[in-house]
């Protein structure tokens, strides 16, 4: 007989349900969320455990690599179709959704989720932060201009972060009432953005030290942090086994919708990463707006450009931005450029 352990994952708490395969429910706990409660757990089962599943969340890479080295076959499933399987119930508790993830996991109705590596999110961690904190240097920033037109001080709006803090400072001295109450906030301005600058740093390193990286920024507006961003959200290409399903899992494909004589696309669908997303959208457009050298892709944009529109003609790019970054790691070539000589 085989058997299924499914686990509703939170914080501090774990739902565990075990199943066989007709369905029946065999053992219901409340675990800890630590590897070795749920471990010890499922060995005190008196039959092996063929599978162990849970939906994908913040501690799945924990749990995964955790449970795989304890000895046990696990499977982290897309949170997406867990989620559709468990709205079905009419009461959602822990022990109700454990249950259903048990069952999905023994009917096979799901997705499983590639589980990165630690150098992978090492270097996604280290995106992170320096994404975190030059947002905070732009709202600090902002918070002082705002203040500054309180007092009829209109600062120039091209005014760059590195110079903000050599103009405002002279300002404010010169008031008493303006340095007493803004200098903290221009001090803790500054020192965030030179820990910002110490982590661009540390990205552009990384990527250059990655030769993977170094390829793909031979593409036209693609640069380190579009490349280290590709690389550390991809991590294995061989898991995709055609180019164009990349641009898919990032969401920058149309959705569909058909039914009978109905068939309709639809907008992108803006699944998987976010930031990934946002950062070939951004490579797509320094590639049309400010690359000067010609290339087939920037040539293929401006065309689309013209007949459907700038936006629709960056995320067109931005897909194909997606597949050439694939292919060019799969195949360790790099990007052609052509003369627009050629092109015309």
């Amino acid at each position: 007989m085989e058997y299924f352990a499914g686990l509703d994952v939170s914080l501090r708490s774990c739902a565990l349900c075990i199943v066989d395969a007709k369905g029946k429910i065999y053992l219901e706990r409340d675990l800890p969320c630590e590897v070795g409660a749920i471990a010890d757990c499922l060995r005190s089962f008196p039959d092996p455990i063929n599978r162990v599943g849970f939906e994908a969340g913040t501690m799945s890479q924990h749990l995964f690599f955790g449970l795989q080295g304890e000895g046990f076959d696990v499977v982290c499933m897309e949170a997406r179709q867990v989620n559709a399987a468990l709205s079905a119930m009419r009461n959602k508790t822990d022990r109700n959704d454990a249950r259903g993830i048990a069952q999905v996991l023994r009917t096979g109705w799901f997705s499983p989720v590639h589980m990165k590596s630690r150098a992978s999110h090492g270097a996604r961690a280290l995106l992170s932060t320096r994404k975190a904190l030059l947002a905070k240097t732009i709202d600090l920033a902002n918070e002082v201009r705002g203040l500054l037109k309180i007092f009829g001080i209109r600062l120039p709006p091209s005014l760059s972060h590195g110079r903000l803090d050599d103009v405002v400072r002279p300002l404010m001295e010169m008031d008493e009432v303006l340095a007493h109450a803004l200098l903290p906030l221009l001090d803790a301005r500054r020192a965030i953005h030179t820990h910002f600058l110490e982590l661009d740093r540390r990205v552009k390193q990384a990527a250059r030290r990655e030769e993977v990286c170094l390829r793909m920024m031979t593409v036209p507006g693609v640069g380190p942090i579009a490349a280290l961003t590709f690389k550390a959200a991809v991590d294995d290409p061989a898991r995709f086994r055609k180019s164009r399903t990349v641009a898919a899992h990032f969401g920058l494909t149309p959705r569909r919708y058909q039914s009978g004589e109905a068939d309709n696309p639809g907008r992108i669908s803006r699944a998987g990463d976010r930031d990934v997303r946002s950062t070939l959208y951004a490579a797509a457009n320094s590639l049309l707006m400010r690359t000067i050298a010609g290339s087939q892709i920037k040539s293929w944009g401006m065309r689309l450009m013209r007949t459907k529109g700038r936006r629709r003609a960056v995320v067109a790019v931005a897909r194909k931005l997606a597949v050439i970054l694939h292919r060019l790691w799969l195949d360790g070539t790099e990007f052609r450029r052509i003369d627009e000589e050629k092109l015309a």
